[in-house]
């Protein structure tokens, strides 16, 4: 039986520094353990380490590491450095010479997670150990990052029998480094697991990938809750044992006891006595026994402290400005992420000063131009004009944001006239609806963004990461009942302040509409070349197109008048109002129209339906819990916040 590691460290170095990055400590650290008889037991000859190589480096270890194995053979793979994807949602390694090229990753320059997967397929080994310390959305070079849409399924990408899978945080969060250590927080808790031996939960004198995984995620959670390590065993990989410790030793002991007795970085009265009279029957040394407390408190000082700067830099914020400017907000939203901290760490920090648990944000819309298009009966191009609308971003971390149109208010007519082909009774009748100012989604909710928000903390139900049938990140979440899009709402409402919702059938088909008053907001007609339907129907005098059979990355096709994108098409949107089946007593506002039924109302059609369905007036409805494939929504905001 063979123990085999290749120990990967990348980061750029910086001129003027004496020390390595982190991730390079983080390989030594790692080679340090590993060796140790007493530990790891590898020898120095079956550790292949690597400091910022490049791509073709990368992959000739890696297939040496996994090949010519036996089955009982132990292989360690240890990455430290940035996981990133393409845009078809592949996952990739970063190298040293990682770059992008017009936003998207140039993928030679990277090492693709396929060949890590299939290298390892080929070896007859069946105890593997995968590490991964890296965030899926950092830095890859020096100045230069990828915006990364948070959708990997390790699993799926690495996944295999007899394997071990451990990650330092999700496919949505930042991998941190901890204040006063050379060492990234995860790498940090692995290797104190395996040099003190507290890992070993069993105190069976070995330490298990489970065990070792379990440990360091207790201390990194400690020290910053929003980061979630996850472990994917694959048929026994959890069964591999990684490294030895001491059965006997009472450094150890006193440790586990310590460790038992903690409570939010304190001792009761009655374990602070059993602990000093463990010190005399075990010993040890005021010193020594100090020491250890010391380590084992390190975690929630450190979450102690982040909590205090989070708390000054929100008094100096709010002593700067009474109502927090957009762009203030979202730094400080992106500073609680760097800290490691989730809502609920902040949120009594926030009531206390200001009184609520989310700062008041004022919104601070920009312009941007687009070019809209008219077609003819048959719909041919006839007109392109330039438009201006204005619009804010919502940061949601990790690069993303989710862009919020200004919708003007105004009045108009509801409903299809008598004379639209293949008009429907739960059309009519058209009714004059005044319509207050809002701000309206951009684009329908992307399977990103999606993801994002459902790992914000539960408000009533759970939501699942990847509820989409077609996967790609830029493409709209499409398999989510009413009650999935309200969770999501309520969610994205307690991360930003601002007050979230699905819009009403007036305010959707208002900003559909956005002035129009044809049956598309392109005209008479739509083809495919503008709008993802159907193509095998035609509507009005138009002309077949092509059927895709699936969804399209959002914002593929020319927006409406008001600056919106997708409207037409591609997948049907929730309102928030129950289904009447006409518009007989309906609201003249612009309002929610409640109502008994368990229904609710959808609107602008899908990859799958006719034109017909895709008609600025038409209505649909199924069951709130309908989590059929198409339904998917996007988000409104009120527009009464300063602007």
């Amino acid at each position: 039986m063979a123990k085999v590691a290749l120990l990967i460290g990348i980061s750029e170095y910086e001129p003027g520094l004496n020390s390595l990055p982190a991730a390079v400590k983080d390989v030594e650290a790692i080679q340090r353990v590993l060796v140790n008889p007493e530990m790891g037991g590898f020898t120095e000859a079956d550790i292949t380490v690597l400091k910022n190589p490049q791509r073709q480096e990368i992959e000739d270890a890696i297939y040496h590491l996994f090949s010519s194995r036996q089955k009982d053979d132990l292989l360690l793979f240890y990455f430290s450095g940035h996981g990133i994807k393409d845009d078809r949602g592949k996952l990739y390694l970063s190298t040293r010479a990682t770059k992008t090229q017009n936003g998207k990753l140039v993928t030679p320059s990277a090492v693709a997670a396929s060949v890590l997967h299939d290298d390892i397929n080929d070896s007859r080994s069946q105890r593997q150990v995968v590490i991964l310390d890296c965030c899926f959305s950092g830095a890859i070079a020096q100045g230069m990052s990828v915006k990364d849409a948070g959708i990997i399924n390790v699993q799926e990408q690495l996944g295999g029998k007899g394997r071990a899978i451990l990650t330092s945080s999700t496919s949505t969060q930042y991998s941190f480094e901890q204040e006063g250590s050379e060492l990234s927080i995860y790498t940090r808790y692995l290797v104190e697991g395996i040099e003190t031996g507290a890992a070993d939960k069993d105190t069976d004198g070995w330490i298990s990938i489970d065990e070792l995984h379990d440990y360091a995620s207790i201390k990194v959670q400690e020290a910053a809750p929003a980061m979630t390590p996850k472990f994917y065993p694959v048929e026994e990989g959890h069964k591999i044992l990684l490294a030895k410790s001491p059965k006997d030793d009472p450094k150890l002991k006193y440790r586990r006891e310590v460790e038992n007795r903690i409570n939010r970085g304190k001792f009761t009265i009655p374990a602070r006595r059993m602990l000093n009279s463990l010190r005399l029957e075990l010993k040890l040394t005021s010193e020594v026994a100090d020491a250890i407390e010391a380590e084992v408190k390190q975690p929630y000082q450190e979450y102690q402290h982040k909590l205090e700067e989070y708390e000054a830099t929100l008094v100096e914020a709010i002593a700067a400005e009474t109502t927090l400017s957009e762009t203030t907000f979202n730094d400080l939203r992106d500073y609680q992420q760097y800290l490691g901290l989730r809502d609920e760490d902040i949120a009594s920090i926030e009531k206390r000063i200001i009184g609520q648990q989310k700062p008041t944000v004022a919104i601070e819309s920009k312009p941007f131009e687009f070019e809209v298009v008219t077609v003819n009966t048959k719909g041919e191009l006839i007109n392109r004009s330039q438009q201006r609308a204005e619009f804010f971003s919502e940061n949601l971390g990790n690069g993303l944001v989710l862009e919020m149109v200004a919708i003007p208010g105004g009045k108009f007519l509801m409903g299809s006239p008598e004379n639209e082909p293949e008009r429907s009774y739960s059309e009519s009748p058209q009714h004059t609806v005044t319509v207050q100012p809002f701000f309206m989604g951009k684009f329908p909710v992307t399977q990103s963004q999606w993801v994002i928000v459902a790992g914000l903390k539960k408000v009533n139900i759970d939501l699942k990461p990847y509820p989409s049938r077609f996967i790609s990140p830029n493409r709209p979440v499409e398999q989510v009942s009413w009650d999935h899009a309200i969770e999501f709402c309520a969610r994205l409402s307690n991360k930003t302040g601002k007050t979230y919702r699905l819009p009403s059938e007036a305010e959707w088909e208002y900003a559909c509409r956005a002035g129009t008053t044809t049956p598309f907001y392109f005209g008479e007609t739509i083809t495919t070349d503008l709008v993802n339907y159907n193509g095998n129907n035609i509507y009005n005098s138009g002309t077949n197109g092509e059927f895709r059979q699936q969804t399209t990355d959002v914002g593929q096709f020319p927006p409406n008048p008001f600056g919106l994108f997708d409207m037409h098409g591609n997948i049907w949107e929730w309102c928030q109002d129950a289904w009447h089946e006409n518009y007989n007593g309906a609201p003249t506002d612009g309002s929610l129209w409640e109502g008994e039924n368990n229904n609710r109302s959808l609107r602008g059609g899908s990859w799958g339906d006719s034109p017909v369905g895709c008609r600025s007036a038409f209505r649909g409805n199924i069951a709130r819990e309908s989590m059929l494939g198409g339904l998917g929504f996007r988000v409104v905001v009120a527009a009464s916040l300063t602007t």
